[in-house]
């Protein structure tokens, strides 16, 4: 006996607590969303998207220009046109503008489309501006909870500790036999192994919770304000509502369906004429920069595509299938999303009632405990039926943290799907 207790002392040795740097919600999302390659990835579409609206813009009023030089030697001399002079060098320079003033619709369609990509672009960055949000809760709020269930699990510790202490005094009186102590040993054993696992846990997530924002080791969580979650400012059904019109997810859908339809009716206006007003300077002389001579036209272009390998039709049916399919990605979108409102809004509703139950539990088992543990004094009851109620009043400390971690995801999911904060 002597020898279960001595190994029992050092089995109880308290876990090393490390320093580690802490940071707030609001700092973890702050860093997580400068590291999150999709939403990286997001932002810069919209620069892409913006560039694109500017160009669309620009095509209406300012020409397209090149300049060319070209440098040309031959074996023999030969009447050089521009110097009126024998050469076996002849260089000429152009600049051409050339503006386009009919294109079937293109350009109109053009600015259509770009004006949808950019919508849907920074749809596009809002909803993984949430889902990086949504990411990092669930690490910060992660870390929480395995900390308060680290908690749990040195509170299960300290309390069969101390009742192993009571057992032994009881054993010594002879009020109580010898396979109290060993039943209470073994308690204790048992919290023991659930501390050091549940600490190995605690430490994975603060790990994880470093590697989403950027941090090379292990990083705390600070704690958040806490008591019992609150009732949504929402209903079910507004919540549903707002998230057909207005969800970010939504938005993105219908304006890449958009961009789609602009695009079959560009590929369209392949088929009608094109109209183009062109100015174009020239010189020619025997060197660089050539000043010989220097001539000027201008005029317009009309050009009718008759048939051109079929190039147009296969970019036609390809614009047409990317449409139908932009189309059905649309209204799958709005059906899935009244789902996946209604999933995170009763989970949400379910959790908060769990964590109100939890509570509830948390209270009853300390009571229990405290009654068994009069009673085990007492010699009235077993040390079965205290082991009983210790384990019991974990669980319920238990039950009751993760009821109140899964409330905290639910909510950081409805936020997601709508695109907004609720509180």
């Amino acid at each position: 006996m002597l020898a279960l207790l001595a190994a029992l002392q050092l089995v109880a040795a308290p876990l090393p607590q490390d320093t580690l740097p802490r940071v707030s919600l609001a700092e973890a999302l702050d860093r997580a969303a400068q590291l999150d390659p999709n939403y990286v990835a997001a932002t810069r579409q919209i620069n892409d998207a913006e560039w694109g609206r500017r160009v669309a813009i620009t095509a209406f009023i300012v020409p397209a220009v090149s300049a060319q030089m070209t440098s040309t030697w031959y074996s023999s001399e030969f009447f050089n046109i521009g110097t009126l002079e024998q050469a076996s060098t002849i260089v000429d320079a152009r600049l051409e503008a050339r503006l386009n003033l009919f294109d079937g619709l293109s350009k109109f369609n053009e600015l259509t489309r770009s004006a949808a990509d950019l919508e849907g672009a920074r749809a596009s960055a809002l909803e993984a501006r949430f889902r990086t949000a949504l990411f990092t809760e669930s690490d910060y709020y992660d870390v929480i909870a395995q900390r308060e269930l680290t908690r749990v699990a040195t509170e299960r510790v300290r309390r069969a500790n101390e009742q192993l202490a009571v057992a032994r005094a009881r054993v010594i009186a002879g009020a109580a036999v010898q396979t109290d102590s060993l039943q209470l040993l073994l308690e204790v054993t048992q919290a023991r192994v659930a501390l050091l696992r549940q600490a190995a846990l605690l430490k994975v997530a603060q790990y994880q919770l470093g590697r989403r924002i950027g941090s090379p080791g292990a990083v705390d969580a600070m704690e958040v304000a806490g008591g019992a979650a609150p009732q949504l400012p929402i209903s079910e059904e507004a919540a549903i509502r707002e998230a057909v019109e207005e969800s970010p997810q939504v938005s993105a859908a219908r304006a890449s369906q958009r961009s789609a339809e602009a695009a079959v009716r560009s590929a369209r206006g392949a088929y009608l004429p094109s109209i183009d007003l062109f100015g174009r300077i020239s010189a020619t002389d025997a060197k660089f920069f050539p000043t010989a001579s220097t001539r000027s036209s201008a005029g317009f272009t009309i050009s009718l595509p008759i048939w051109n390998d079929g190039v147009r039709e296969v970019a036609l049916s390809r614009a047409t299938t990317v449409r139908d399919v932009a189309r059905a990605v649309r209204a799958d979108l709005e059906l899935a999303i009244r789902r996946d409102v209604v999933e995170a809004y009763e989970a949400y509703e379910a959790a908060r009632a769990a964590a109100e139950l939890a509570a509830q539990s948390v209270v009853v088992a300390t009571e229990n405990l405290r009654v068994q543990q009069e009673r085990y004094r007492a010699g009235a009851t077993t040390i079965l039926d205290l082991i009983t109620a210790q384990v019991s009043l974990s669980e319920a400390d238990a039950g009751l943290v993760q009821a109140r971690y899964a409330t905290q995801l639910a909510l950081s999911g409805l936020e997601a799907i709508l695109g907004r904060r609720l509180f």
